[in-house]
């Protein structure tokens, strides 16, 4: 092997995940938990929230869409947090449909993606005029504006709770912005305008969580 000869190596540290007890996570025999059956369970875990949510999915796309939750959650719990921080792993907090979750996030590109299967004809974002009058407005294109600022600081600081954080005050901007300022109903351009902001936001929402390694179903 040559590695090592050429190249810089940096050590990146990370702090300890601690059962709810806040103990080092270990089996009921005392054994290091292993990852195969943290992923199983997680996605047995999201399974039922999957159902209680949507019962109508069909078997296959259920078992999809748990896969992609499940998995989704573990990955942003722990990369949501600073890395050289302890924090305690909890199954309820993590599949959270509400609160600093992936599965949160992840419905909040659904029920963007859902406004578009509304319309009557496909969509071109690019062609719309973007007309700013609403608070909600303006401070929600200023998020979208900053995600090319924020990711060299990522990458220089290996930190990817800052992106975490990032698409969190996203979705949540985005959730003030639906409720402040009609969008179907609006009249053109407006409806336009507010459409290619729901596809803008959608677009850097799913490119953030996809940076993160999170996927994004299409139905919840």
């Amino acid at each position: 092997a040559r590695w090592g000869k050429t190249g810089d190596f940096q050590h990146i540290g990370f702090g300890s995940i601690l059962g709810e007890d806040r103990k080092m996570m270990k089996t009921r025999s005392g054994e290091s938990v292993g990852l195969i059956e943290v992923l199983e369970e997680a996605v047995e875990r999201a399974a039922k929230v999957i159902a209680e949510k949507n019962p109508d999915l069909p078997a296959d796309e259920a078992a999809k869409i748990a896969e992609t939750v499940g998995i989704g959650a573990l990955k942003f719990a722990e990369l949501s947090q600073n890395r050289l921080t302890d924090y305690v792993f909890s199954w309820d907090r993590m599949l959270a449909l509400q609160g600093d979750t992936a599965p949160y996030l992840q419905y909040s590109h659904v029920r963007i993606r859902s406004i578009f299967r509304k319309l009557d004809a496909p969509f071109d974002a690019t062609a719309a005029g973007i007309h700013l009058n609403e608070a909600a407005e303006i401070h929600l294109v200023r998020l979208i504006v900053r995600f090319g600022e924020i990711l060299p600081t990522i990458l220089e600081d290996h930190r990817p709770n800052l992106l975490a954080n990032y698409v969190l005050e996203l979705a949540r901007a985005f959730h003030s912005y639906f409720e402040a300022c009609p969008v179907l109903k609006a009249e053109e351009p407006i409806r336009s305008s507010r459409l290619a902001l729901c596809e803008l936001t959608a677009r850097t929402l799913k490119q953030g969580l996809h940076l993160l390694g999170i996927d994004v179903p299409e139905r919840m």
